[in-house]
């Protein structure tokens, strides 16, 4: 797989976000959150700063998910990384 241009795919980490008083979000909250955290699996051909298995932070209002294989995978453009670990 070999995304094109700005794009680039990543598969979402499942992480457990505790408040600052040490309460466990449920998954309802977490999805309430603007941002998810995700590796990448393969930048575009034009993705200057990101590179493949980089963890990255994403807004997931601009992401969409298909399926290849049997796996879902999440594709975003590079303009809506907010932070690369």
């Amino acid at each position: 797989m070999k995304p094109i241009s700005k794009y680039i795919v990543v598969r979402d980490i499942e992480e457990e976000i505790k408040t600052e008083s040490g309460l466990i979000l449920s998954g309802k909250d977490r999805e309430s959150m603007r941002y998810a955290k995700a590796k990448v699996v393969a930048p575009g051909t034009e993705v200057k700063n990101i590179a493949k298995g980089d963890v990255v932070y994403y807004d997931k209002r601009q992401a969409f998910t298909m399926i290849v294989g049997e796996d879902p995978v999440t594709i975003i453009q590079e303009r809506d990384v907010v932070v690369v670990e």
